[in-house]
């Protein structure tokens, strides 16, 4: 049984491996949590002081909960979670620890080009060296290069980008085979389910410059359907577009099968919606919670589905009438 000074050695371990973007030791991570519930509260302390001297690295895992007793799941803790300073030696040591162990190797053996993904229901904060910073929502796949700070692509799900602003550089996303030219701006971003859709929180984002050219400026959205032409705007209101970080999801007349995509990227939840049901509007807000059973209890009500269990998970359907 290892004693508390070498759990936190061994968490401190765990958090600068996960500082390499091809770290893919999820599994062997979860099942040093789940050997003893010691380990998780105490990652879960070192998670949240590595995320206040979140300046020294590029990107800050999000804290774990302890594992479930009779399955062993260790679930992603919402990013809202309120996270403990800790001060005196112990911050001190651990910032010396995580800045001595992460060395070279890490930092700079990686190809240029490189990916971050998150799992559905976990989310990841990455801070670029020009200064911006990108909040991957669940079921995300980022691509950056170390060369080029001002330059990301968006592969799958959601990200929101919160930008520096420079005349002469201005920062480019690309996603689903459109480029997104920022203006100085925090917008997101969503590719998932054959949609692309952008909303502009704050500034300014050209649409394909070189192409469309379509303006969008605060407080508005973007949506592009695969295989459609029509670049859809309309007017939203900019709380509502990052609302997602505060772990609510705002909506005004989205299909229920993008509202399907939306819980399974945020909760990782295995939800779809149902023929019958995927195209119609929903209009309002849904507060997300960890509590999967609760939730879907009365996620129903409020989408005016029925919410049945499948052979793949859940599955949103019309009510009987």
């Amino acid at each position: 049984m290892m004693d508390d000074m070498q759990i936190r050695d061994a968490a401190i371990d765990w958090l600068v491996r996960q500082r390499d973007p091809a770290f893919d030791e999820w599994e062997a991570f979860g099942d040093w949590l789940a050997e003893d519930p010691t380990r998780a509260a105490i990652y879960q302390e070192l998670a949240a002081l590595d995320a206040d001297i979140g300046d020294w690295f590029a990107v800050a895992p999000s804290p774990v909960s302890a594992p479930d007793p009779v399955s062993g799941t260790v679930r992603i803790a919402p990013s809202s979670l309120s996270r403990r300073r800790f001060g005196g030696w112990l911050g001190g040591a651990v910032a010396a620890s995580l800045v001595a162990m992460t060395g070279y190797a890490v930092l700079q053996s990686r190809p240029d080009p490189y990916s971050i993904e998150t799992a559905a229901g976990e989310r990841r904060s990455v801070r670029l060296a020009d200064g911006s910073s990108i909040d991957l929502n669940g079921a995300t796949r980022l691509i950056l290069d170390r060369r080029d700070a001002r330059v990301a692509t968006l592969d799958r799900g959601e990200a929101l980008f919160t930008v520096v602003h420079d005349d002469d550089r201005p920062f480019i996303v690309h996603a689903a085979g459109a480029e997104l030219r920022d203006v100085g701006t925090i917008f997101n971003v969503v590719r998932d389910g054959g949609r692309l859709s952008v909303a502009v929180a704050e500034g300014e984002v050209i649409y394909n410059p070189g192409a469309e050219n379509v303006s969008l400026p605060a407080g508005r959205t973007l949506m592009v359907r695969d295989g459609d032409a029509v670049v859809r705007r309309r007017a939203a209101d900019p709380a509502a577009m990052v609302a997602w970080r505060q772990n609510r999801l705002v909506y005004d007349g989205a299909p229920i099968g993008d509202v399907a995509a939306d819980l399974h990227r945020n909760l990782g939840l295995a939800i779809t919606a149902a023929p019958d049901v995927a195209a119609r509007p929903f209009r309002g807000a849904i507060a997300l919670e960890r509590n999967d059973d609760r939730f879907l209890a009365r996620l129903g009500p409020l989408l005016d589905v029925t919410v049945e269990r499948g052979q793949q998970g859940w599955v949103l359907t019309a009510r009987d009438k």
